[in-house]
């Protein structure tokens, strides 16, 4: 693991501030390094992965997750991004892959092949993942101010991600489309 660690800081932007080989270790060690990104890798987490980042983005919302694992499939990727992690690669990926991920994911973009995603259709309609987040935290009760800052946007793109996800749903207003997607089980 330190080995790895030397080969990430000796990449220029990234700098590895502290490294947990447990579950329990994630959450105190991203409490105290304040990391812009916390890279998990599945196989060290006995299990827990998307747990850990579930945790780490509710305590530490402003740390992204960009999770390593064994074999990327859609069902993973979506699996991962309903945890939170904003960042999906294989343990096999290539040095270069893994730094175009972390940095994605440090800007705040989900950053995953995009073979491995998977529209979500109600009818004939596509929302994006992105929409989807937006009508899930409004669906939480959260404001537009609240929904742009936990997931790093401007308000006005979360007015326009809502108001696209209205009109493909044929909702009166944001809490109508976060309903309707709530009952197709989109949330």
């Amino acid at each position: 693991m330190e080995a790895f660690a030397e080969t990430l800081n000796g990449v220029d932007g990234l700098e590895v501030v502290g490294l947990a080989t447990s579950c329990d270790a994630v959450l105190p060690a991203v409490g105290r390094h304040r990391p812009t990104v916390l890279l998990l890798g599945e196989s060290t987490m006995a299990g827990k992965a998307l747990r850990v980042a579930t945790d780490v983005r509710s305590h530490h919302p402003k740390c992204g997750v960009a999770l390593m694992v064994g074999t990327a499939t859609p069902s993973v990727v979506d699996r991962a991004v309903a945890a939170g992690a904003l960042g999906v690669v294989p343990k096999n990926a290539r040095l270069p892959q893994l730094v175009t991920t972390l940095m994605g994911v440090a800007g705040g973009c989900l950053t995953v092949d995009p073979s491995l995603l998977r529209p979500v259709a109600v009818g004939e309609t596509m929302l994006s993942v992105r929409e989807m987040d937006v009508l899930r935290l409004t669906a939480g009760g959260a404001t537009v101010k609240e929904i742009a800052g936990e997931l790093y946007l401007a308000a006005g793109t979360v007015r326009n991600l809502t108001s696209a996800a209205i009109k493909k749903l044929g909702g009166r207003n944001r809490f109508d489309a976060a309903r309707i997607a709530g009952e197709h089980g989109l949330l």
